[in-house]
This record gives structure tokens, sequence and C-alpha cells, in this order.
């Protein structure tokens, strides 16, 4: 079954367009990159059910400079989007997919990031993998794994245990605060 996604054009003032909805991932992906090269204002796709941005296009410099952009792959969809609200509610700017696939193909435009965070609710094998490309496509972004109790991916640059953001969050906040 495929996820509905909602393709919008977002005008200087702030306003949307919606300009298509389609059905699956790649779908979305391969609209929103038309769109964009046909409009030169911010275009982003919208989860219709979690109303989660998963993909943004032509995002104006200053919003890209204002904004700490995270990019998250989540295995637990509510776990997922509860962190991206409270990270949206703390001024970053966010976006979430389910899974390493949804990832991959969402990554495989390069933009640019922040920081990666790599949720806990996946095989450590999936979880290692994702780090691994990661690391190999964007080697300049720091990556923090949220891990279950007695596992830590060591090829992440920071490594958190899943038990709530007061064990994440500090690090979000202070990677931040020194971006060396």
């Amino acid at each position: 079954m495929h996820r509905v996604y909602e393709i919008f054009e977002v005008w200087p003032d702030g306003s949307t367009v919606k300009r298509a909805v389609v059905s699956g991932l790649e779908f979305a992906k391969v609209t929103l990159d038309a769109l964009a090269e046909r409009r030169s204002h911010e275009c982003k796709a919208v989860d219709v059910e979690t109303r989660q941005v998963v993909a943004q296009r032509n995002v104006p410099r200053a919003k890209r400079r204002t904004a700490k952009r995270i990019f998250q792959i989540a295995y637990d969809e509510g776990i997922g989007f509860r962190r991206a609200q409270l990270l949206r509610e703390l001024g970053y700017g966010v976006i979430s997919v389910l899974g390493n696939e949804a990832a991959k193909v969402l990554l495989g435009v390069v933009q640019h990031y922040d920081l990666f965070i790599v949720g806990h609710a996946a095989p450590e094998s999936a979880r290692r993998e994702m780090v691994a490309w990661l690391k190999a496509n964007y080697p300049r972004v720091k990556i923090l794994a949220l891990n279950p109790p007695r596992q830590q991916i060591t090829d992440a640059d920071y490594n958190a245990l899943q038990n709530g953001p007061e064990t994440w969050l500090p690090i979000v906040t202070e990677r931040f605060a020194n971006p060396n």
C-alpha cells in the first residue's frame, strides 16, 4: 500500500497552492522535482496522513540559513512523528521519512542538511547500513543514532539511548551550538 502525498508550491508570502496529489514516495519525488524545475518558488511534498514534510525544493537561501535542517529516518511512525513535531516546535527544519528505502529515494538528490537522526526501532543491521550509506553520500553531515538499550552504532557521530527527548535533545542543541 502506497502512502499519499500532496505537492505544494509555497509563495513568498507563505501561502501555499496545492499542485498535485500522488500515491507513492517515488512519484512524489518525481512530481516535486518536475514542479521545482518549472517554478522558482519553494516546493514541498507533504504526507497526507501525518502532515509531515518529506521533501523540499527551491528553499530560499535566507530560509536555509536561519533554520537548521534535520533529516530524520524513523522506523516507528508514531515516535518519528512526535520527534519531528518537537524539533519543529524548537525551530528546526525537519524532513522525516519512514525507513531506509524512503530515505535513499529522497536523499538521492543531494541537498543541504545539518544533521541526520537515525531512529531506534529497526534491526541493528538496517540501522548500521543506513549510517554507512549516509557517511558515504553525505560525509560532512553529522549523524545521531538513537539506540535501544545495550546497542550503539559505532560509525555514527553521536549515540543516545532512545528513552525520550531528555536523552538525545541535548546532543542536538549542543551540535548546533558548536557546529564543528
